[in-house]
């Protein structure tokens, strides 16, 4: 069952947008979304939090500004999604930009998820000990990669974390920790990406370098404009999901500026252009379901270092080249999720699923690395938190033949439980089952022996139903209300797009009822639809729909610019459909 539930716009607060110049419609909308002020639409860079406010960005900056007087090699440990890879690109940018004209070395290293598992791990200190770096930087990852810096000073490389995740209660004993969310940051957004902390790191380290003479013309070297790198910024914070405070909003919105304004790195232009996607109309839309799944593709099924090179290339034709091949490991990665969310579903027909508060399901021939995907798939379906297992690379068939091994899962949840929370209250009523776990709230990890997957199941799925109301369990979509006729227009939906919407602050969504004149199905999946409301009539369409619709609907929907043999016209992309 879905709840449809229309968000509260202040009236008067609407009206004071209005005042202050803001479009009517945008005033409700943004009413809605607790804006009180014109004010916090103002995008400007000048507007961003300044990097001194970031808690041990200038002693960051410090270390690293030392780093290149003394001509080091400094080594990037990414992580393999599309906002480490950002991150990855953001730092070689820009370091290599300050050390122009020295012998420093700017290098990166990207762990294997299915070797390395996540973060600074021993092994990847290893990994990255046979290019004798003399510091590590990490980028969207090592908050919690204790053992890995303790490594790493035994190897006698310093560590610099760069992070956003949230840390544990013991952090890694490294040479500088830049966190908003360490113990002690005031930092207001706490919900940057890792890109976002990158960014801020490399805008502090040019003002440090700066206040050294480095840029000095007689040293010949060059002041870099980091307001260069905010395409890959706005790419990594809309891809990552974090939530879009006004802060990460403007990053966002600088960086879609300067995509519109054919300023882009050679990398993102060729996603761009791979993506069948014209840069000068980018939306977050774009960023966040065009060319963000197209990089993480890399990091599932084959080696995040292949999206880390179209990023970091200046050659227009090499990141063209890159960008097609990553366009065909996502096209393979739709194949094989579509075929796991096929399995999926047919093993989700042997459980009752309305009386299932928590769902794990296993295949022996699913893939690692989409796991993720299903997960999330069929928590979007079922509106449950769900697990999906796959096998680890370690699994293999003991002497009697029966198979044996570990299994990886990735889980998805929804509002009203904390997937982690969860975890380790199954860790603790049941000691041992859980070889490693780890995540936040909307999204968590967890290995078990496959032998354990039955009774981890079980433990999931009553934990689940101690945590989760019935109120949880029941799907809620928040609209913006009716849209008045007037609305409905190519104008209107194109003022829409323009804006930045993201997680925390999300894309308008209206509602309306609506008579069904026609119906037709798109490739077994998709539902188009011709829809009317009094004297006006729509085309809409609905994707991957559960069930036809009867003569009157009730919807919710966004309004969309539909473009067919160069005529563009007014599209409702319907989220649900319900019978009055």
């Amino acid at each position: 069952m879905t709840r449809i539930v229309a968000r509260e716009a202040l009236p008067r607060r609407a009206w004071q947008l209005e005042q202050q110049g803001l479009h009517p419609l945008l005033a409700r909308i943004y009413a809605a979304r607790g804006i009180e002020s014109a004010a916090e639409l103002d995008y400007d860079l000048k507007s961003l939090l300044p990097p001194a406010a970031l808690t041990r960005a200038a002693e960051a900056a410090a270390l690293l500004a030392d780093a290149l007087e003394a001509e080091a090699r400094i080594l990037i440990v990414a992580d393999y999604d599309c906002d480490g890879a950002t991150a990855c690109a953001v730092g070689l940018r820009a370091l290599r930009a300050m050390a122009a004209g020295t012998a420093a070395e700017i290098g990166y290293l990207v762990p294997d998820r299915f070797v390395h598992g996540y973060g600074l791990s021993p092994s990847v200190v290893e990994a990255a000990a046979a290019t004798s770096p003399d510091l590590i930087v990490t980028v969207d990852n090592g908050i919690a990669s204790v053992e890995g810096v303790a490594r790493a000073h035994e190897l006698g490389i310093a560590v610099l974390v760069t992070d956003h995740h949230l840390p544990g209660d013991t952090l890694p004993d490294a040479e500088c920790i830049v966190n908003p969310n360490q113990p002690g940051c005031g930092f207001e957004s706490k919900c940057i990406a890792g890109v976002g902390v990158m960014f801020y790191v490399m805008l502090a380290l040019r003002a440090e370098l700066r206040a050294r003479g480095w840029f000095a013309e007689d040293g010949g070297r060059r002041e870099p404009n980091l307001a260069a790198l905010l395409d890959l910024v706005a790419l990594g914070t809309v891809a990552d999901v974090v939530r879009l405070d006004r802060n990460n909003r403007i990053l966002v919105s600088q960086g879609l500026k300067r995509m519109r304004e054919g300023k882009l790195t050679p990398g993102v232009a060729a996603l761009f252009r791979a993506a069948g996607r014209d840069p000068a109309k980018a939306t977050t839309f774009d960023l966040g379901f065009m060319l963000g799944p197209r990089l993480n593709a890399a990091g599932r099924l084959a080696d995040m270092s292949l999206g880390i090179e179209c990023l970091a290339t200046d050659d227009a034709a090499r990141a063209l080249n890159i960008a097609q091949q990553l366009d065909a490991l996502n096209k393979e990665r739709r194949e094989i999720e579509a075929g796991m969310q096929e399995q999926a579903l047919a093993a989700l027909a042997t459980i009752d699923v309305v009386d299932t508060a928590g769902i794990a399901l296993f295949a022996p021939d699913w893939h690692q690395g989409v796991v993720g995907i299903v997960a999330s798939r069929i928590k979007e379906k079922l509106h449950r938190p769900v697990f999906a297992f796959a096998r680890a690379d370690e699994s293999g068939n003991d002497s009697g033949g029966q198979l044996r091994g570990v299994l990886r899962g990735s889980g998805r949840s929804i509002p009203g439980l904390h997937l982690r929370d969860a975890l380790d209250l199954v860790a603790k009523r049941a000691p041992g089952l859980l070889k490693k776990f780890g995540g936040h709230a909307a999204a968590a990890g967890v290995t078990i022996d496959e032998a354990d997957l039955p009774r981890f199941c079980e433990l999931f799925a009553a934990v689940a139903d101690e945590l989760l109301s019935a109120d949880d369990l029941t799907r809620t979509l928040h609209t913006d209300g009716a849209l008045e006729s007037g609305y409905f227009s190519l104008e209107t939906a194109r003022l829409l797009e323009n804006e930045i919407w993201g997680q925390g602050f999300p894309p308008p969504l209206f509602e309306g009822r609506f008579t069904v004149e026609q119906q037709r199905v798109l490739k077994e999946k998709h539902l188009k639809l011709r829809l009317r409301a009094g004297e006006l009539r729509f085309d809409a369409i609905q994707f991957n729909f559960a069930e036809a619709p009867g003569d009157e609907v009730r919807a919710a929907y966004r309004l969309s610019v539909n473009e067919y043999n160069g005529v563009q016209s007014v599209q409702l992309m319907v989220e649900h459909l319900q019978n009055p």
